[in-house]
């Protein structure tokens, strides 16, 4: 064959003939005849025959399973406690800035200046939600929503026996990317989506049934989904027939580290569900190594888990995602802009953009319809940035921050503060835009190659930052044009590979009906899309024409 060689020898390795297919296995709820002891004895001493199939040991001890319920319980409650911070104290600007400030709100000391001690001096290596900088840091990632709609996304993990730690919910089905039609959908169309959707769940999509997308951050693969596809076989496709070390390896070895199963039915709701372990959720939001997952949390999204180490990458991650965008526009720019940069971040390289499989105005709906949600996000790391502020008279009315309307913004361009902001873009990426500089600014390598020991002295655990230098200062003053080339092209990059060999692991990972089923609809949505700008600039060539008939009739009269 020609994988030998290559796939590990839990793939290569032949399965016992005599063993029974996972396949082939009696449903979990379906009542199964007594064994005899000899059996049950021989079911629970067969290390040999799981070896084989790559099957993680399952571990029934009720102590381990009483301390992962609790540590479930614990991380939902930080999730709901972020949340019900979120939504009480978004009534003033001050009241937002604090979420990002080193020291609580209570803090009469509280300044501008303060706001950055946590990013000087980041520790990752937690454990605790005490260990954050401030009682309500990164509150500001908890997006409000309907507290009943809330509750309903809360029960899809406790569906899974398998431990979840980190887990948020995202996309279309969580975030309409539309104007609301006031259309109601037939229970037929309904029931075609979700089989027995809470009426929750109906006015949060709007009458467009969608699945809902999750994410779920988990401590060890491998044996996540021994204990999942046990409980859960029918997630799978085929390849899990190989075992949990097959399934685990597909998902950290190919891609981006993650593992898709889509059109999934619990609790009446059709989700899909990824899993990533917290190492390589933690990596890509603090280095952008792929920006897959990292470029997901840029947008708005309801964290239903939460994890200490996470939340704080994840701010890391928002911060990068600021500074990027600063770096691509000009001195003068709106929300709109800003959001949109910041957006379509992770679909600069995405090959399905590429492709006739995604709506050509998805970034543009996104921020259109979620322009509360994005300043919800990102408003308290726009106020605790030097070099950007708002420049609207808007932004001192009362309770501005849920005004729909965009707001303008200027930047201080100044070489020395732009140089700071790229010495502070994330590990991975900001090497990858120094080489391009270093190729476009002809440094010597030597020269190039001591530069990059100096940067790469930084300590993995502690994210020090220092000050840009003279290099950072001198990519900071390139031409506009060409810098946002540069920065862009450094995108596509980082994000090209992983996202197209994640798209090509979906028909191993899905199965090629689930796959083909999941092409169609993209499909679909971009024909859609498609439309509706052909008839919306076809709309607008005919307003000029409508408008000089009126005139030549006024002047007639």
């Amino acid at each position: 064959m020609a994988s030998r060689g290559v796939l590990p020898q839990i793939l290569t390795g032949r399965l016992n003939p005599r063993a029974p297919s996972l396949l082939a296995r009696a449903s979990p709820f379906r009542s199964q005849p007594a064994l005899p002891a000899s059996s049950l004895y021989c079911q629970r001493h067969t290390p040999p025959l799981r070896r084989r199939y790559a099957t993680a040991r399952n571990n029934n001890d009720a102590a381990v399973q009483a301390k992962d319920t609790k540590e479930n319980v614990e991380h939902e409650h930080a999730a709901n406690a972020a949340a019900d911070t979120a939504s009480k104290d978004t009534k003033s600007k001050q009241a937002v800035l604090d979420e990002a400030s080193s020291s609580s709100a209570s803090s009469s000391t509280t300044t501008l200046t303060d706001t950055n001690d946590w990013e000087t001096n980041v520790n990752l290596n937690i454990d605790s939600f005490k260990q954050l900088p401030h009682a309500n840091f990164g509150v500001n990632q908890f997006i409000p929503f309907d507290p009943e709609f809330r509750e309903v996304l809360k029960q899809i993990p406790w569906e899974f026996r398998a431990p979840i730690r980190y887990a948020f919910a995202y996309g279309s089905g969580v975030f309409p990317q539309s104007k609301s039609s006031g259309r109601v959908p037939t229970d037929e169309e309904l029931r075609k989506i979700h089989p027995k959707a809470p009426e929750a769940v109906k006015r949060a999509q709007d009458g467009t049934p969608k699945m809902i997308d999750f994410i779920f951050g988990v401590t060890h693969t491998q044996h996540w989904h021994s204990l999942n596809m046990k409980q859960h076989r029918h997630h799978y496709s085929a390849l899990a027939s190989l075992g949990s070390g097959a399934v685990s390896y597909v998902q950290d070895k190919l891609g981006a580290g993650v593992y898709f199963n889509p059109y999934v039915i619990v609790n009446g709701i059709l989700i899909k569900y990824g899993v990533v372990q917290l190492d390589t959720l933690e990596r890509d939001l603090t280095q952008w190594d792929t920006l897959y997952l990292a470029g997901r949390l840029h947008k708005p999204v309801k964290i239903l888990r939460d994890d200490p180490k996470i939340r704080l990458a994840n701010q890391i991650n928002l911060l990068s995602a600021l500074r990027t965008a600063l770096l691509l526009l000009p001195p003068k720019f709106t929300e709109d802009e800003l959001f949109a940069t910041i957006a379509g971040i992770s679909y600069l390289g995405d090959p399905r953009m590429s492709l006739p499989t995604e709506n050509p105005s998805k970034v543009k709906n996104i921020v259109g319809n979620n322009m509360t949600n994005f300043r919800r996000l990102y408003l308290p790391l726009i106020e605790t940035l030097p070099n950007v502020e708002y420049n609207d008279a808007s932004a001192t009315e009362r309770d501005w921050i849920w005004n729909d309307k965009s707001l303008n913004l200027v930047q201080d361009m100044d070489p020395v503060k732009r140089g700071n902001m790229v010495r502070r873009l994330p590990k991975a990426f900001r090497s990858k835009l120094y080489f391009e500089y270093q190729k476009k600014f002809a440094i010597p390598q030597l020269e190039f190659n001591k530069m990059m020991e100096e940067s790469q002295n930084e300590d993995a655990i502690s994210f020090k930052r220092r000050q840009g230098g003279g290099f950072e200062q001198r990519i900071a003053s390139d031409d506009p044009a060409e810098l946002r080339k540069q920065v862009r092209s450094v995108i596509k990059q980082t994000i090209n590979w992983p996202a197209t060999t994640q798209s090509l692991k979906g028909p191993l990972t899905s199965g090629f009906k689930r796959t083909i089923r999941y092409l169609s609809e993209k499909m679909a949505k971009y024909r859609q899309g498609r439309d509706a700008e052909n008839a919306k600039t076809a709309s607008a060539k005919e307003k000029p024409s409508g408008r000089s008939e009126f005139d030549s009739k006024a002047e007639k009269k």
